[in-house]
């Protein structure tokens, strides 16, 4: 019997959140399992650290990845592309997103209202291979750097929660952060934005996509993507925690704006974040 995987790990910022995405998640593998038998079909906890070999994995029937990762380290070459979501969140347009730009009340109180103000403070950053944090960020922090620098440190974090926490505590003072993750985290624990200011957004780019392994056919991934769009209308209150209004079909060429966002930082001679 064939076995597959299925995992949404992009957007679990809370475990209220996490349970929410299993559930949209249940709901569209059971329409796929009245369409067609493609066996068991298990759904997993996308293992932290190891995301590249879970998204490469030829068993993969659903999952979600970052831009970054699906035009930059190639992924795009690997994997069947199904939809982009839509959510209804500050900063997003359709399928697209932005980063907020997020400073510590210390950072804002010393003057920080605007990126280019941040010269010489300390930033933050989730991962070298995300878009939100790290590739959108040195975009927007490009035209302001001078020979190739412009903060005095970045600290790398983990993940955009632990970003949000190291600018409340004081440990760095500015950093980006994907808008839905900063809108559904707002929404559960509001009172940990204590202090934080926004001073902007980055530029748009296309959102997370969501992917399948190449094993899969393209009628099979059609059907998947109907089953998306049925699990979503099912239940409207699951769909508005989730900030998620659809999905779209975008193609893989889309994505080439993540790079251009990395070449055009480049073009300007900031190749890191630094």
């Amino acid at each position: 019997m064939t076995r597959w995987i299925a995992s949404l790990p992009m957007y679990n910022v809370t475990p209220q959140h996490a349970a929410l995405w299993r559930s949209l998640l249940t709901d569209c593998l059971a329409v796929v399992a009245r369409s067609f038998d493609l066996g068991d079909i298990t759904i997993e906890n996308a293992p932290e650290g190891e995301l590249m070999l879970h998204w490469r994995r030829e068993d993969l029937l659903l999952s979600q990845t970052c831009g970054f990762p699906y035009r930059m380290l190639g992924l795009a070459n690997e994997v069947r592309l199904i939809a982009t979501p839509i959510f209804d969140a500050p900063g997003c347009e359709g399928p697209r997103y932005r980063s907020v730009l997020v400073v510590s009340a210390q950072a804002w109180e010393l003057g920080a209202k605007t990126l280019e103000a941040c010269r010489g403070l300390r930033a933050a950053c989730n991962g070298a291979d995300s878009h939100s944090g790290m590739n959108a960020f040195r975009h927007a922090v490009a035209p302001l750097a001078r020979d190739s620098r412009f903060f005095a440190s970045v600290l790398w974090t983990g993940s955009h929660a632990a970003t949000l926490r190291a600018l409340a505590s004081g440990a760095a003072d500015v950093g980006a952060i994907d808008c839905v993750t900063f809108a559904l985290l707002h929404d559960s624990h509001p009172e940990r934005f204590g202090g934080l200011q926004t001073i902007g957004m980055t530029a748009c780019a296309p959102g997370l996509p969501l992917i399948a392994s190449r094993v899969l056919g393209e009628s099979q991934a059609d059907v998947l993507r109907d089953a998306l769009d049925t699990a979503l209308a099912a239940d409207p209150e699951r769909a508005n925690k989730l900030r998620l209004r659809g999905f779209v079909r975008l193609t893989g060429e889309a994505y080439a704006e993540i790079e251009a966002f990395a070449g055009s930082a480049a073009h300007q001679g900031y190749t890191e974040l630094r």
